[in-house]
């Protein structure tokens, strides 16, 4: 196993010190700084590579490589081209580059890739909200599921992943622009929770690859409570409720969503789709 392997624990801890000491050093625009460095969230990256590879998967199939961030593929869907967060390909499959033909705005472009490289390839992106997790809703929403439907139009077999997190409790703005850490409750927290559970449920577990191109194969909603001294990740209905995050009549569920299973599970469904030792 390589060496620098990060665990989910690890990064969520490494997370929540380097917003800490940057509110305490220089405040809000420092903690802004960091987050639109992407220092933070990839550091999630590194955690979905190394689940990979704690699942079998060889490394050099990796795009990019373990403790790296330059070399995403930048695959065209049916609308446009896009970064993939992280990408692995397979073994029996080369670049094919293509002159795109389909309608709209990419027609007459090369696609230094080609179709099939594109749909063989399993890709999983990765976002985060630290800051108010209620502020733009709708728009990070949509974005979300447009970029699976981007490229489920084009390549209707190929197996999507995203892996999401959003925090409990935000960081006072008040208390860090004069340089202290302090979380603020969000007083309709197990309604705003719900919204993301029904919401993120709704774009997972696409199973037909005639229909619903809008959907991830895979869906991780990752919540954490970062205001505890140790982060705490969500992983069970019966978690978010005991403290008071889910209501007990909620029909909005954590399950299928879960971060344990997020990896095996897209794995399963690349091996059902594609075959077996295509990234060993």
């Amino acid at each position: 196993m390589p060496q620098n392997l990060i665990l989910l624990h690890e990064a969520v801890n490494r997370i929540k010190s380097s917003v800490e000491r940057a509110i305490i050093s220089g405040g809000t625009i420092a903690k802004n700084n960091l987050i639109r460095s992407q220092q933070p969230i990839k550091l999630l990256h590194e955690v979905v590579k190394t689940e990979l590879i704690r699942q079998g998967v060889n490394e050099q199939y990796i795009n990019p490589p373990l403790g790296e961030s330059a070399g995403e593929l930048k695959l065209a869907g049916f609308f446009k081209h896009k970064d993939q967060d992280i990408c692995v390909v397979p073994n029996n499959v080369e670049r094919t580059p293509e002159i795109l033909r389909s309608e709209g705005i990419l027609y007459g472009e090369e696609d230094i890739f080609g179709q099939e490289f594109t749909e063989k390839t399993l890709s999983i992106n990765v976002r985060s909200q630290l800051s108010s997790s209620a502020k733009n809703f709708d728009t990070l929403y949509e974005r979300t599921f447009a970029e699976a439907l981007n490229l489920h139009l084009r390549c209707s077999q190929m197996v999507l992943g995203e892996l999401y997190m959003i925090a409990v409790n935000e960081y006072d703005s008040d208390y860090a622009n004069n340089k202290q850490v302090v979380y603020k409750r969000n007083s309709n927290i197990k309604t705003h929770i719900q919204k993301y559970l029904l919401s993120f449920s709704a774009v997972n577990g696409r199973r037909s690859i005639s229909s619903n191109h809008y959907k991830y194969e895979r869906v991780c909603l990752l919540i954490v409570d970062f205001s505890q001294d140790i982060p705490k990740v969500y992983n069970t209905n019966e978690e978010l409720r005991t403290d008071g995050l889910l209501k007990d009549d909620s029909v909005a569920s954590i399950s299928g969503l879960s971060f344990p299973a997020f990896i095996s599970d897209l794995l399963q469904i690349y091996t059902d789709r594609f075959g077996t030792g295509r990234f060993s």
